[in-house]
């Protein structure tokens, strides 16, 4: 067994998804330790887990090689109890995360306590500690001395402590940062060997695809921008004993923070990693916040609960001010000066801190918005979009891109999404469809009239689009397009290597590589020949089309809902720019702040923004990894249970993507025998990608829709999701949630269907056949989704004859007029009657339901029998801009068939 499990060691398949299951490996191991000194279990045993430990441990300062080493001498030794002893103090601080027990002992104890790092030891408790990763050529003899050496540097004034994790190649060091959250820097010596001594078939089909061949000895530069590649928040030093300068001078040193040569610099190496460190964790506004707290304060402006005087001494509201604590008030306050800042014109550490996020997040400037993401959309359509530009928009996108083109006057084009009719929900818009909208505009000869590109990335339900894809084929059509991605449900996205290629900083950081690329021109030079001198609609559509990089104008705007996946307050919402022509917008993207930001933003919210891109850049990478190990494991446990799975399902990648998006092949997460590898290279090549964070968890089957049973599971279980679909609710992982929390879900998901089981046995053949029904009404007689019809012909303007365009505006606010408006109740035969001969239902507002959260009505939209329909077989109880006392708002039509 021992033999098997070594052999099982040396694969690295699985480290992708090792960090997760690293303490659930040190659980298992003290079980088998546990059984060795209770007589149930042989050395051997034991011996198996620990080597297939070693190598995983090889990447982590602690317990790490020397006490791996000590470890395997107790059990070569025999000494059975010190070795469980020894796995139980290991397996509890991994599993904690909390220091160990120095404990009492003595010879086996003092050993232990030398070999501990000081981190861990008790000694350091109070400082922010994390680990280097050490890339060295030198024998791995000499890795203690190295270690010890650097250990030797730390003074009592440092802000941080580190411990280092040292590897002897290429493959080690792009292993070690995968499954190590806690490395946050990285010296890489010159001269490293490539190959691991480990097998690794599949990282390797992982490293070839990402870097090709490399030769026996790899670049360190290269290295570090694979690594920066994989993780943006390493700190990456390289050190050589060649030509340092030639080094330093070379393009490919930009993803280097500083170079060294040799050790020569060893102290200044130390102090450097210190201060890389520092660089990420200083908040600018929420340092200063803490100082102003601190300061006695007169306050003579309009903000009474300031320093919380008129709280804490008040008979009556007392209470508020014990619940919140002092420091909420005593950090409030209204002014922006006496070192504070202000949002709307931020010259001081507002304004840093939003540099200190553009440089986290991968974007050029960063707005701090304070009233969620639906402001946040609106301030760009109204920064970017004037009266009569077209916006190829998509129709299921939130309600706030809808009203900022009331608001700014722009013209929606809208495309549709691929429908999920079994599930009463849209996926996202296929690339076909939006080429399609450009190209006919093109032949109209309206191409210069459109403004924009806005589109959900990712949708509530998880589709992730290929965004460079998307924004590259668009630019080839027309090379100034700018690009709106409303990323609110997946801004942590940024700090997974899986999903951030497929955010739009992501992409946009890849194409502006690519445009600096000579070869992009060769590309685009030789597709123009193949494609010869007027294409066809038809071949452009069928042609992956690589945009002219001498004409392209990188213009890409995401919008983050902080406070939906990161640690921010919530309405805590970010607007992330790279924009080449910023400068050309700069002053109306302000006026369109002054137009939507309050006047008087809370203070708590913008620290707490401040203090959510601190902890991304610190710790965002082991979160994330953490939140998309939950999910993976809901998913699994949900399939895999005999009575769960009876009644529950979630839905894979092959349910919620039609095949002709998933050009990889790629089936689902839990697919037998799919790896990361699968995942990676359908992240690259497919359409679509399911972000794993996403549950949609099929209700319908176990008689609930989804509003009931998202009630059920509030009121009776304190669980609370997010979005419900007919038959469906959706679960999301976050970097909030723990194992514990698995564990709640699944035990109430075992006592609901083990209520279910027992009504079926109990209530006879009629309880039966009424479940059978409920689930044949939920999950199969399903409405079929109604697609935006059209705009009428009075709010249509100058739209062509194959474009749809509308005047959104107009009819927005003709509603405002009530002898402009008619109500006709929705089962009202009129209405039957008006769908056959006219005139024709113009909605005069936006009706929502919830579910499915989008529009089916716009102003000025033609309603259709099929939006009749749907809305008939609504069995929803929200329904915003819908009164069903009064029944449908209509835009009045003369007996001519016109608007009013």
């Amino acid at each position: 067994m021992a033999k098997g499990a070594t052999k099982a060691s040396q694969r690295m398949d699985s480290f992708l998804a090792m960090q997760s299951g690293r303490s659930d490996l040190w659980r298992e191991a003290l079980t088998a330790a546990q059984n060795w000194v209770a007589g149930l279990a042989t050395r051997a045993n034991i011996e198996g887990r620990i080597s297939g430990l070693a190598v995983l441990e090889e990447f982590h300062a602690y317990p790490g090689m020397r006490l791996m080493g000590l470890l395997r001498d107790k059990i070569s030794a025999d000494e059975a109890a010190v070795a469980a002893d020894l796995i139980r103090r290991f397996s509890d601080t991994i599993l904690s995360g909390a220091n160990p027990d120095r404990g009492d002992a003595e010879d086996d104890g003092d050993v232990l306590a030398e070999l501990l790092p000081t981190v861990v030891s008790g000694r350091e408790a109070r400082r922010p500690y994390f680990e280097v990763l050490m890339v060295s050529p030198q024998a791995a003899s000499r890795w203690p001395a190295i270690a010890a050496e650097m250990r030797r540097l730390r003074r009592p004034e440092d802000a941080f402590v580190y411990e280092p994790v040292i590897v002897g190649s290429f493959e080690d060091a792009f292993c070690a940062a995968v499954v190590n959250p806690k490395i946050l820097a990285v010296i890489v010596a010159e001269g490293v060997p490539f190959r691991s001594k480990h097998e690794a078939p599949v990282l390797r089909s992982i490293l070839d695809s990402a870097i090709g061949d490399l030769p026996t000895e790899a670049s360190a530069l290269k290295l570090a921008s694979i690594l920066k590649g994989i993780r943006p928040d390493l700190d990456v030093y390289v050190t050589t004993d060649r030509e340092v300068e030639k080094l330093a001078s070379d393009p490919a040193a930009s993803s280097v923070r500083r170079i060294f040569y040799a050790v020569e610099e060893l102290l200044e190496m130390h102090l450097a990693v210190l201060e890389g460190i520092q660089a990420r964790f200083e908040t600018p506004f929420f340092d200063n916040l803490k100082r102003y707290a601190q300061r006695p304060i007169g306050t003579f402006h309009a903000l009474p609960i300031a320093r919380g005087k008129s709280v804490f001494r008040s008979e009556w509201i007392r209470d508020m001010g014990e619940f919140y604590g002092m420091n909420l008030f005593l950090a409030e306050s209204s002014a922006t000066t006496g070192g504070l800042d202000s949002l709307l014109e931020p010259t001081g550490n507002i304004k840093k801190a939003q540099e200190m996020a553009a440089r986290a997040f991968g974007a050029d400037h960063v707005f701090f918005v304070t009233n969620g993401t639906s402001t946040s959309n609106k301030m760009v359509v109204q920064a970017l979009v004037a009266p009569g530009d077209i916006v190829i928009v998509d129709r299921n996108c939130h309600k706030s891109h809808h009203y900022g083109l009331v608001l700014g006057g722009g013209q929606p084009l809208y495309v549709e999404a691929f429908p999920l009719t079994a599930y009463s929900m849209y996926g996202a818009v296929p690339l076909q469809t939006i080429k399609k909208a450009l190209l006919n505009l093109r032949d109209e000869g309206r191409l210069d009239r459109v403004r924009m590109l806005d589109l959900t990335n990712c949708t509530f339900d998880g589709h992730m689009y290929n965004t460079r894809r998307v924004m590259e084929e668009c630019l080839a059509i027309k090379p100034d397009l700018i690009f709106l991605w409303d990323e609110a449900w997946s801004g942590f996205a940024r700090w997974s290597p899986f999903l951030r290629p497929r955010t739009g900083m992501g992409a946009a950081a890849a194409i502006e590589e690519w445009l600096l690329d000579p070869a992009s021109v060769a590309a685009y030079e030789k597709q123009q020949k193949q494609l010869g001198p007027k294409p066809s609609t038809q071949k452009l559509l069928a042609t992956r089309l690589i945009p002219d990089p001498r004409k392209v104008r990188l213009r890409v705007y995401q919008t983050n809902s902080t406070h939906k996946s990161m640690s921010a307050i919530r309405q805590g919402s970010m607007v992330l720019v790279k924009d080449v022509d910023f400068g050309s917008v700069q002053s109306q993207f302000r006026e369109a702040v002054f137009t939507h930001a309050s006047t008087s933003p809370n203070q708590q919210l913008i620290a707490s923004l401040d203090v959510a891109r601190r902890q991304m850049e610190l710790e965002g990478y082991g979160l994330v990894m953490n939140a998309i190990s939950i999910a993976l494991k809901i998913r699994a446990i949900i399939k895999s249970h005999p009575v769960i799975s009876k009644y529950f399902s979630v839905l894979g990648a092959n349910d919620l993507i039609p095949d002709e998006f998933r050009q990889s092949g790629f089936v689902d997460y839990l697919k037998p025998g799919a790896t990361w590898a699968d995942a990676v290279r359908s992240m690259r090549e497919d359409e679509f990608y399911l972000d794993p964070t996403r549950m949609t968890l099929v209700c319908g089957t176990a008689g609930f829709d989804g509003t009931q049973f998202k009630g059920l599971l509030a009121n009776r279980f304190n669980i609370q999701v997010n979005k419900t679909s007919r038959n469906s609710v959706l679960l999301q992982s976050n970097i909030n949630n723990t194992r514990s929390d698995i564990a709640h879900l699944v035990r109430v998901l075992v006592e609901i269907c083990g209520e279910i089981e027992e009504r079926l046995k109990s209530g006879g053949a009629g309880t039966r056949e009424a479940f059978a029904a409920r689930v044949k009404s939920l999950m199969q007689d399903v409405p079929d989704l109604p697609n935006f019809s059209r705009f009428h012909d009075a709010f249509r303007g100058k739209a062509g004859k194959l474009t749809n365009e509308g005047d959104m505006r107009t009819a927005f606010f003709m509603a405002y007029h009530e002898k402009s408006c008619e109500y006709v109740p929705l089962n009202s035969p009129d209405v039957n009657q008006r769908l056959q001969k006219g005139p024709p239902l113009v909605s005069a507002n936006f009706v929502i339901p919830y579910p499915p959260g989008f529009p089916i009505m716009v102003p000025g939209q033609v309603i259709t029998k099929e939006t009749i329909d749907f809305m008939r077989k609504l069995d929803v109880k929200e329904i915003h801009g819908y009164d069903a006392a009064r029944g449908l708002k209509l835009i009045k039509q003369t007996k001519t068939g016109r608007s009013r």
